[in-house]
């Protein structure tokens, strides 16, 4: 399996630096996609590529209640958000729109700015360091709503 490269955020990155509240007047999967991240990281999103992956500090998320920020994160092509705490809203936004999020303080310490990362079968891999993580267990209602991509498409099937 291929691997992802790490974005490497702070603390407190909320949601008015993940998807600026400029470009919510589309709120396609594209747009919000071409300007995720961009007060934070104005290069995120002409450099990231589907499979890679944001780690973050504490409370990532915080901010407005708006799905946007989840889904212009996913819809760039990240395969997960690892933070040592996650906002309430943007974790419960994250699953009902199908991102993968993943809590653990110590991935989020060790993990570094453009390590490459893999993840399969419930292990996270860091390849340039050969570290690899069991992930913390899932709540199975909330594994089950990403299993199928989102809380709609879980509700259709």
């Amino acid at each position: 399996m291929q691997g992802g490269k790490v974005f490497k955020y702070g603390d407190n990155v909320n949601t008015d630096v993940i998807i600026p509240a400029r470009y919510l007047n589309d709120a396609s999967a594209e747009n919000l996609s071409a300007h995720a991240m961009e007060d934070i990281d104005p290069d995120f999103a002409k450099n990231v590529r589907k499979g890679d992956f944001i780690v973050g500090g504490c409370n990532f998320g915080s901010g407005s209640s708006r799905e946007h920020a989840p889904l212009a994160i996913k819809a760039s092509g990240v395969r997960a958000v690892i933070a040592k705490s996650f906002a309430r809203i943007f974790f419960r936004n994250a699953v009902n729109i199908g991102l993968y999020i993943v809590e653990s303080p110590e991935m989020a310490d060790e993990i570094n700015e453009n390590d490459v990362l893999t993840l399969e079968n419930g292990i996270l891999t860091d390849v340039t360091t050969g570290k690899s993580y069991t992930l913390p267990p899932m709540d199975d209602y909330v594994a089950r709503i990403l299993e199928k991509g989102g809380l709609m498409e879980a509700v259709k099937q």
